[in-house]
């Protein structure tokens, strides 16, 4: 079963150096904690915001997901591998 990885998500955006304030306006979220309880698994990401999420740190949304205790990674370079 495919689920959201949360962690991988928290870590484009610092790497990204976007902080979770920024994150949610580009969202369209009101606040940083609308944003943030979806980052730390207190809600569940709607689709539509998954998209979005994708489209800033430019990758695919089946690189937002993981299965099966197999996460993939995106490098700076952009090039893949299995952690």
């Amino acid at each position: 079963m495919k689920k959201v990885d949360l962690e991988k998500i928290k870590g484009l955006r610092k790497n990204a150096g976007l902080s979770l304030e920024e994150m949610a306006v580009q969202l369209g979220y009101e606040s940083a904690n609308g944003y943030y309880y979806l980052e730390i698994g207190r809600g569940k990401f709607p689709a539509e915001t998954l998209a979005k999420v994708a489209r800033i740190f430019e990758v695919t949304i089946e690189e937002l997901f993981f299965e099966d205790g197999i996460t993939i990674s995106v490098t700076s370079d952009r090039k893949r591998e299995v952690i």
